[in-house]
């Protein structure tokens, strides 16, 4: 069977073999780590593989001990970044179930990502299975505590050993699992971002729309510099005119207005399409609130804060859920106040979800998939 890069797979299922991990009974040291796993420091004794060739399509699906990758100095990867990945989280219910939270949009978003990149599409399907594989083999590990959850982190890269400049023909699937902490330890608190001048995430044509690394690479330089200037987090704005907003490093932003208006810079190309985004929307919606998708400038923000216009500003993105901006900063000026109270909005929203996804509180869109008993 040969399948190109962007065949659609849907119709296909992936078998997978279990080979167990040596250290998958080490109790003690899975019970020190959930005690304070923190964020993406420690992972789990397995990882989900399945190879992918031009001539064989997906194959070779398994679930093997987490461990290092054997790659090739010529890999594609190296030299011409051609990878993705996804992020989202299992949780563990009252009753000891674990679920996860709409992984179907993850599967899509990572179809389009592959797409983008030029490497093949996995199946809807074969995504979810290999949570629900990876998960069943290392379910201790999803922690109890509050806040808490199992991060996944399914990624492809090209790992053909060829200095070409082509689409790799040799493609490797991956999902590693990562226990995490409560996000906010101390409590939901807002925070300061800086606006980003001399650089941009992303621009018309470019891979802003795809979830890959190299959008993140290039955000990492400004994000040192938001940091030097006190700022948790940097806001880029587009490429072309340099005054619209866009989106933070690696989350999307809402401006709540006094009319139940709530607005968020529509989805251009070169910005990522959010699942919390998306989950936001249906529930602002939902409570009779206008949601806009519409180009947002800086001249905007600032009237509406002096103005009293826009009474909130939020973040969102899988890992911290929903985050309060209180500032935003600039060389020249400041909007908003570093002191200020989480917006009334932002937190009843933020609460919801996170019921949602937990269990507390009904799912009235079916947006919780069921990985283990």
């Amino acid at each position: 069977m040969t399948l190109a890069p962007g065949t659609d797979t849907d119709s296909f299922r992936l078998a997978f073999e279990h080979r167990p991990s040596a250290t998958a009974g080490e109790v003690a040291h899975r019970e020190e780590i959930l005690a304070n796993p923190g964020f993406g420091k420690h992972f789990t004794d397995h990882m989900v593989a399945i190879d992918w060739t031009v001539d064989e399509g997906w194959h070779n699906a398994r679930v093997q001990p987490y461990g290092p990758l054997q790659l090739d100095p010529a890999s594609s990867v190296l030299h011409y970044g051609q990878e993705i990945f996804e992020g989202l989280k299992a949780y563990r219910h009252a009753d000891g179930s674990i679920w996860t939270f709409r992984p179907e949009k993850n599967a899509e978003r990572f179809q389009r990502s592959a797409h983008r990149l030029a490497l093949p599409e996995l199946s809807v399907e074969d995504f979810l299975e290999s949570l629900r594989q990876l998960v069943a083999a290392d379910k201790d590990w999803v922690p109890s505590g509050e806040d808490t959850s199992l991060y996944l982190r399914p990624f492809m890269i090209a790992n053909e050993s060829f200095l070409g400049v082509r689409a790799a023909q040799k493609v490797g699937y991956y999902v590693i699992a990562s226990p995490a902490g409560a996000y906010f330890s101390g409590g939901v608190k807002p925070v300061s971002i800086w606006l980003s001048t001399e650089y941009t995430r992303a621009g018309r044509g470019g891979t802003g729309a795809a979830k890959c690394g190299g959008n993140y690479a290039a955000s990492l330089l400004p994000q040192q510099e938001a940091a030097e200037n006190g700022c948790a987090q940097v806001l880029f704005l587009d490429a072309e005119t340099g005054t619209h907003i866009e989106e933070l490093g690696g989350m999307n932003i809402f401006f709540v207005h006094k009319d139940r208006r709530i607005v968020t810079p529509e989805l251009t190309g070169s910005i990522l399409e959010g699942v919390t985004r998306d989950s936001i929307i249906q529930l602002a919606t939902d409570r009779g609130y206008t949601v806009e998708q519409r180009a947002v400038g800086i001249e905007e923000w600032r009237s509406g804060v002096d103005s009293g216009e826009i009474t909130e500003v939020f973040a969102c993105g899988t890992a911290a859920v929903i985050t309060p901006i209180g500032e935003l900063k600039t060389a020249e000026f400041s909007i908003g106040n570093p002191d200020a109270e989480p917006g009334e909005l932002t937190m009843s929203i933020r609460e919801e979800l996170t019921d949602i996804q937990y269990g507390r509180r009904e799912d009235t869109h079916g947006w919780l998939y069921r990985l283990d008993s």
